[in-house]
């Protein structure tokens, strides 16, 4: 008998607004630099919403989300921005290590 697997998609899997900040949260923890991948997660969590309701809301077209989310390339900061604040998003800037009292 042979294990028949099927594709995962995690765009089939997050459903709420805190379990796509937690995904993007983890997808920034461990991207150590790699802005495709991050790039790459934003396209996951813009699929969840609607590619065409994420395109609408950032003014960009849907095949350059598609091309920009893709995680073959990495967008522009400016794109970044635009679709972090469609997916209802913020980003947060904290230590990488707990900075002591001096």
């Amino acid at each position: 008998m042979s294990l028949k697997t099927l594709p995962y998609d995690v765009a089939d899997s997050l459903q709420t607004p805190e379990e796509m900040a937690a995904y993007l949260e983890a997808c920034l923890e461990i991207a150590d630099g790699d802005a495709a991948l991050i790039a790459k997660a934003l396209g996951d969590l813009a699929r969840c919403q609607g590619m065409t309701t994420v395109a609408q809301q950032t003014g960009l077209s849907r095949e350059s989300l598609y091309k920009a989310l893709s995680g073959e390339r990495s967008p522009s900061f400016d794109t970044v921005l635009k679709v972090v604040t469609a997916l209802g998003l913020r980003l947060h800037a904290r230590t990488k290590t707990p900075v002591s009292a001096a």
